[in-house]
């Protein structure tokens, strides 16, 4: 296949599933508090779609939905006293409490989540201003006023993907895509507007379509990973302050050294396989049937095991939103414990025969929250033993992982961490043994 072709499939195999079902819940709520506030029957009035879904940008998995409501002016007075941002919240849950009595609502600083089976959306009410940017409520510290930009957002986003023949969606749906796959924490805003910048830094892409989309993602992620290190950036559009949860630098050069690999493989039957490994398996892949079936032949005369591993994919949706990371302690004969990534970094040999202790080291995810692990055993050795393993399990409240290893090979261990049923956040550890006993 032609790498438009591939690239095409690729975005129909990413795009959002349950528009209907998205859809429908704004209807919902704006109808629940158009009566509240202003006695109408309206679903589709005075309500103003944000975030990656309002600025189009994003894709299938997506869980974490924003929706402002605009306040009727004349309701000003009643909350801008003391204590009114709370007062102005507590409304909005409980107007939609009337309507999903049996749901999860509640007040959280700046927003009324409404949590469903699959996805939240957090509402936040406004009074819009003469400029057409809106006042929000912000109840820290006994309550204050703050301003949001959102259309602005929105504009400079339909206008710069015009400019560039739809490609800051296509390039903002890769990132996406990526951040899933490599549990890199950064924000939808952050990828937009680092994606909207590339695409202002360069006319390359202007008229491109399809088949330059691996160039497009590969320059990007060169791009990304020169960029200075930073906590904040200004956002598209409205040059608000979009915050960075994980710096992205070092994750965005890995990303182009695979794009640059991905390419080499360019019409091979390998290729696909090789952007996998960027954005994920959703991509689809560029071996023939002939050639599969005579791999699944080779293997299966070769030697037989069982594919146990399992895929996280196959069982929540992954909507990566905040960093985390996990490292290993190691104990082996010869050697004082150590972490892992110390080892690997004086280039110190990994044996057979050792303790594992895998670990969090950094979890940005607010509570409540579940983790689950994956250990898999990965390379030859492995499957003439037939144990690969691969299931996930759960963590059961150690927030930790211990393994011991007997045998060569490459010995992965992923953790994952879900909130509401979706992963927001994962990380993994690869751990090369380098002999056998």
């Amino acid at each position: 296949m032609s790498t438009a072709t591939n690239f095409r499939t690729f975005f129909d195999n990413i795009k959002i599933t349950n528009h209907a079902t998205i859809e429908t819940r704004y209807e919902e709520i704006t109808l629940s508090l158009n009566k509240r506030f202003r006695d109408l029957e309206s679903r589709t009035r005075y309500n103003l779609q944000v975030g990656s879904y309002g600025r189009w940008t994003a894709i299938k998995g997506i869980s974490d939905l924003d929706m402002l409501y605009i306040m009727p002016g004349s309701a000003w007075q009643t909350y801008n006293k003391s204590g009114g941002q709370f007062n102005l919240l507590t409304d909005v849950k409980n107007a939609l409490l009337k309507r999903y009595p049996n749901t999860n609502i509640y007040v959280d600083r700046l927003v009324v989540c409404v949590t469903f089976a699959s996805f939240h959306v957090e509402v936040q009410p406004v009074f819009e201003q003469a400029d057409g940017s809106f006042k929000y409520p912000d109840t820290y510290n006994g309550g204050s006023w703050k301003i949001t930009k959102p259309r602005e957002e929105i504009e400079a986003t339909r206008t710069t993907n015009d400019e560039n023949n739809g490609n800051l969606r296509y390039l903002c749906k890769m990132i996406r895509a990526w951040k899933n796959k490599h549990g890199i924490g950064i924000g939808g805003l952050l990828i937009d507007t680092l994606a909207h910048n590339f695409l202002k830094s360069t006319t390359l892409y202007a008229d491109k379509s399809f088949s330059w989309h691996d160039w497009m993602i590969r320059d990007f992620f060169k791009y990304a990973s020169e960029l200075p290190v930073q906590d904040r950036w200004a956002a598209l559009g409205s040059r608000q302050h979009v915050k960075v949860k994980q710096k992205f630098q070092k994750s965005a050069k890995k990303a182009h050294e695979l794009c640059v690999k991905a390419i080499d493989a360019s019409g091979e039957e390998y290729e696909g396989d090789r952007w996998k490994k960027v954005l994920g398996r959703e991509f689809p892949s560029t071996r023939t049937l002939l050639a599969k079936a005579s791999m699944e032949s080779l293997i299966t005369n070769s030697r037989s095991f069982r594919d146990t591993e399992q895929q996280i994919e196959d069982q929540a949706p992954v909507d990566i939103r905040y960093p985390l990371n996990i490292d290993c302690e190691v104990i082996q004969n010869g050697f004082r414990e150590r972490l892992l990534s110390e080892l690997i970094s004086l280039g110190m040999p990994l044996r057979a025969r050792k303790n594992l202790k895998f670990h969090i080291t950094k979890n940005g995810v607010p509570e409540p929250y579940d983790i689950k692990w994956k250990v898999l055993n990965i390379g030859e050795e492995a499957e003439k033993r037939d144990c690969i393993r691969g299931q996930i399990f759960d963590d059961y409240g150690r927030q930790q992982v211990n393994e011991s290893t007997t045998f060569k090979g490459d010995h992965l261990v992923e953790c994952y961490i879900l909130k509401n049923g979706v992963v927001v956040a994962r990380d993994q550890v690869l751990v090369p043994i380098s002999e056998t006993l």
